[in-house]
């Protein structure tokens, strides 16, 4: 079959890779009808190369058709059409239990010190091949899989393997308020969804940043409010301007380790690619090398006893915070990987919904065959020709 590998900092590649099968009683195999790329996928494309290997198939965002089924996925059945949640997680340890299915303790990574497996992210995460191919061998597919309507278009449903239940969660975990207002760091996919969560969940104003042309003027045609981070030098101080001198209610944070606005941090990542791999894993967990202005204004924008939500990807231990600002701000804070299997059954009805009311059908601004995936990472990356968000067609 083929497959989008990775093959070096930056260099990715469609390959002929052997086809997936059922390995285990618990797993199916299923025929990808579309795929995406994440905007966690970029730190694969440059960040997180120490992680990876040449001829890993990437991707975690997929849905598709399923082919074959071992003996023990319940009621999943061939000729199903499901969405991979790309967490994977087996429904019955503890920690799926009490909905936090990204710590599973199934397919939790111990030599790794990580949480439960991935699909297509690294040796971190359980080196499991990903779903940027043509099929995908789907572990604890008794569990993971979310069945759902054979009619509609993939994209009213794909974005629940990952952006969405992301954007979710980190709207849930904010605890909203009616009426409450939210700010919103980030207008990529994810923050685009967070936005139109945030309203869903009670909002009465939700304020965005970002810098992007085309993400402003799509946040803003849900009737998000937006500060242009080519227009302000704080941004921070333009939510407290627009909030009475307070702040936002909330605010969550969608960005993550490759923020705008840090040379130094750039050049760090540039650097760490060229290290051998021993080294940069070393220096990526414990060295503060994340560009964390965006975190930074975050913090600084939340009211006091307010509640700050993270859900961008940060890596060094080392990373600098104004823990005095935080505690003296009574701030909440919560964070960590998405809980997807937690949230899709509430999210399954909410996209059902006549007239597509998060949006998810028309986010995508590219749609493209599988063959075409090395050119759209590089678009992507560079935010180049109005890329919001990449469709893969297998």
């Amino acid at each position: 079959m083929k497959a989008l590998t990775w093959q070096g900092v930056e260099q990715v590649s469609v390959e002929t890779v052997p086809d997936p099968a059922v390995q285990l009683p618990t797993d199916a195999v299923v025929r990808v009808t579309s795929t995406a790329i994440c905007g966690s996928d970029l730190h694969l494309y440059r960040v997180l190369g120490p992680y990876l290997k040449a001829g890993d198939v990437l991707g975690h965002e997929f849905m598709g058709i399923v082919e074959e089924v071992g003996s023990e996925v319940g009621n999943l059945t061939v000729g199903d059409r499901v969405v991979v949640p790309f967490t994977i997680s087996c429904g019955h340890c503890f920690m799926c239990r009490i909905g936090k299915q990204s710590q599973c303790e199934t397919t939790q990574v111990r030599d790794q010190g990580k949480g439960a497996a991935l699909f297509g992210y690294t040796s971190m995460y359980g080196a499991v091949p990903g779903g940027q191919a043509e099929y995908v061998r789907v572990p604890q597919a008794q569990y993971g899989p979310v069945v759902i309507p054979q009619e509609g278009a993939d994209e009213r449903y794909l974005y629940l393997s990952d952006i969405l239940p992301t954007a979710w969660q980190a709207a849930k975990y904010a605890d909203i308020e009616e009426g409450s207002t939210v700010a919103v760091y980030g207008l990529g996919p994810v923050g685009q969804l967070a936005t139109r969560a945030a309203k869903e969940l009670g909002a009465g104003r939700v304020v965005a940043v970002d810098l992007v042309p085309e993400r402003l003027e799509l946040a803003r045609s849900f009737g998000v409010e937006t500060v242009d981070l080519r227009e302000v030098d704080d941004p921070a101080e333009a939510i407290r301007d627009l909030t009475d001198g307070r702040g936002a209610d909330a605010v969550l944070e969608t960005v993550g380790m490759e923020a705008h606005g840090s040379p130094v941090a750039e050049k760090a990542f540039d650097l760490v690619g060229k290290l051998p791999k021993p080294v940069a894993r070393t220096v990526t967990e414990t060295v503060g090398m994340d560009q964390l202005n965006a975190l930074h204004s975050a913090i600084d924008a939340v009211r006091r006893g307010g509640t700050l939500s993270i859900v961008g990807v940060y890596g060094g231990a080392a990373d600098p915070m104004p823990m005095m600002d935080m505690f003296d701000k009574n701030l909440t804070i919560r964070m960590g990987q998405a809980n997807v299997r937690r949230w899709t059954d509430e999210l399954l009805e909410v996209v059902q919904r006549d007239g597509d009311v998060l949006g998810t059908e028309t986010l995508a601004t590219h749609r493209v065959p599988l063959d075409r995936a090395p050119e759209m990472y590089d678009t992507f990356q560079k935010k180049a020709d109005g890329c919001i968000k990449v469709v893969l067609k297998p």
